[in-house]
C-alpha cells in the first residue's frame, strides 16, 4: 500500500514538472534558433546600413565604390535572412515570433536596398 502511494505521488510530481509553471499547464515555448540567427543577420544589416549613411556623409559622396560594394554584400545578407527565417519555421515545438520579425526586417531591408539600387541605375 505504501509502496503504491509513494508511486503515485511521484508519477503526480512528474506530470507536475511536465506541465511547466504556465496557466493551463503548457511549457513555455523556446524561440526558434534560426529565427533568432535571422534577427541577428536584421541588426547586422542596419548596422551596415549605418555605416554606409555615415561613410558617405563623412566622404562627401567620394566614396562610391565602398558604398556600392558593402550595399551589395548587405542586400545579399537580407536575402539570406529572409532564407533562414523561413527555414525558421519548420522547427518543431518552438516559438515563431523570432521568424515573423526577422522576415519581416529583412524584407524591407531587402526591398530597400533593390529600390536603392534601381533608383541608381535610371
Amino acid at each position: 500500500m505504501l509502496k503504491k502511494q509513494n508511486e503515485r505521488e511521484r508519477n503526480r510530481e512528474r506530470e507536475r514538472r511536465a506541465r511547466g509553471n504556465r496557466k493551463y499547464g503548457q511549457a513555455k515555448l523556446k524561440h526558434a534558433k534560426k529565427g533568432i540567427a535571422s534577427c541577428g543577420i536584421a541588426g547586422t544589416v542596419f548596422v551596415l546600413l549605418l555605416i554606409m549613411f555615415v561613410v558617405a556623409y563623412t566622404s562627401a559622396g567620394t566614396a562610391g565604390g565602398y558604398i556600392g560594394g558593402i550595399g551589395l554584400v548587405t542586400m545579399i545578407l537580407a536575402a539570406v535572412g529572409v532564407y533562414t527565417a523561413f527555414r525558421g519555421f519548420k522547427e518543431r515545438e518552438k516559438d515563431y515570433l523570432t521568424c515573423k520579425i526577422g522576415v519581416g526586417c529583412n524584407i524591407f531591408f531587402l526591398i530597400g536596398f533593390i529600390a536603392i539600387f534601381c533608383r541608381g541605375l535610371f
